[in-house]
């Protein structure tokens, strides 16, 4: 069997445990708890019956979230079901994608089978996450848009980053990579592409808003920057330690429609935790820099590694980031790859434990052992980011199969 074959096999073996994942999720996991597709049908409904988002009602997400509220609507089963379908479909693409990737860098079968299936089985370790969220559809085009760049493929890759960044902004955490790895490949050329596609592609898809609900969309931008510590977050796990050990007591208030912290040093941790995300992440950034080799296996570890500081270090950690992660960083390669993958189980494991059964007694009552899982969670995810911080910083082996890879390109090509 070619090495092409065998990895499309991987594919579509991960692709049927994923379907099985996603029928087990509606079937038996999904309870209707704490669900956001009934604000998604509100959403569908309002724009069906002709109202403009951001100008008729309050829109919460970039817009080009909109397509996965508004499908699902015209799919002929009911709209839990048809979103559910829509999210498998997106996540089946993210096997394709991380499937792609794995095969441009030459990895060889038993990474791809491991690392196919990993990403075919997680929806079971999250749980119900993955099918009342539109997460999976802007995680596709992030994953999509490093699958084109370790391809070469310069403009479709700054299309897919650039609305992935109109669907829930964070995918532009990916630019600066994307930047660096076209120009040490392709030159100014390749960067020059990948930004006028993003450009294009992501102002399409502002632009209209802007002119007609400017208001309303500047109120979008400033729900999602501005937003206080939320309880699940690394230093709300901190604080909710600290009341358990005698601190002074925190107060949990709804804030930009999620659960926040409040109390004394909420605000210093909130701020904290952002400098620590930016620190982190500049530092990843800088670190592939110095990097003197275009290496499309350093590329995916440093994609991986900002997604996971993002997540590890924001004020905002709601479960469903998580989702993000999964097609990241379970193809990064080697004993790091191993356990950046075994952290990253056992994070979404964690998340489980309290959401969402016990997701109010956690947020409201900071109730023990949840609050306890929630600290371990969050720092299992920070241990993640370190490890694949780590293995960037020392770049072991990357340097000298700089020539393999290019090997493996041209053979894919």
């Amino acid at each position: 069997m070619t090495r092409s074959r065998g990895t499309w096999t991987a594919a579509a073996t991960a692709g049927v445990l994923l379907g099985f994942s996603f029928y087990v999720l509606v079937r038996w996991l999904e309870r209707g708890q704490l669900s956001d597709v009934p604000v998604y049908v509100h959403y569908s409904q309002l724009m069906r019956g002709g109202a403009v988002p951001y100008r008729d009602f309050r829109f919460e997400y970039p817009p080009a979230a909109l397509p996965a509220m508004l499908l699902p609507s015209y799919l002929p089963w009911s709209f839990a079901t048809s979103f559910a379908v829509l999210m498998g479909v997106c996540g089946a693409g993210c096997v394709a994608a991380a499937a792609s990737m794995l095969r441009a860098v030459g990895a060889r079968a038993e990474r791809t089978w491991m690392s196919l299936l990993a990403i075919g089985v997680s929806p079971l370790l999250l749980g119900s996450l993955f099918d009342t969220r539109f997460d999976l559809w802007p995680t596709l085009l992030a994953v999509g848009g490093l699958a084109a760049l370790v391809r070469e493929r310069s403009v479709l890759s700054g299309a897919l980053l650039g609305l992935g960044f109109a669907a829930k902004l964070w995918p532009a955490v990916l630019l600066p990579i994307a930047v660096l790895h076209l120009w040490r490949r392709r030159g100014r050329a390749g960067v020059v592409g990948c930004l006028v596609a993003l450009v294009a592609v992501a102002a399409a898809c502002f632009l209209p808003f802007a002119v007609i609900a400017p208001g309303g969309l500047h109120a979008m931008f400033a729900d999602q920057l501005d937003r206080p510590l939320q309880v699940e977050s690394l230093g709300a796990a901190v604080l909710m330690a600290a009341q358990h050990l005698g601190m002074h007591p925190l107060s949990t208030v709804t804030s930009h429609g999620a659960q926040a912290l409040s109390g004394h040093g909420a605000g210093l941790a909130a701020d904290l935790s952002t400098a620590c995300e930016i620190v982190a992440v500049l530092g990843i950034w800088i670190a592939f820099a110095r990097r003197r080799v275009a290496e499309g296996e350093a590329t995916l570890l440093a994609a991986a590694a900002s997604v996971a500081a993002l997540v590890a270090f924001d004020r905002v950690l709601s479960p469903q980031y998580l989702v993000w992660l999964v097609p990241f960083v379970l193809i990064v390669r080697g004993g790091n790859g191993i356990a950046a993958g075994g952290l990253l189980f056992l994070a979404l494991g964690l998340t489980q434990t309290w959401f969402p059964g016990s997701y109010w007694s956690l947020a409201l009552d900071h109730a023990s052992p949840w609050s306890w899982y929630l600290l371990a969670r969050d720092l299992a995810l920070v241990a993640l980011a370190g490890v694949l911080v780590l293995e960037l910083s020392r770049g072991r082996g990357f340097a000298g199969r700089t020539a393999g890879w290019r090997d493996a390109r041209r053979a894919a090509a």
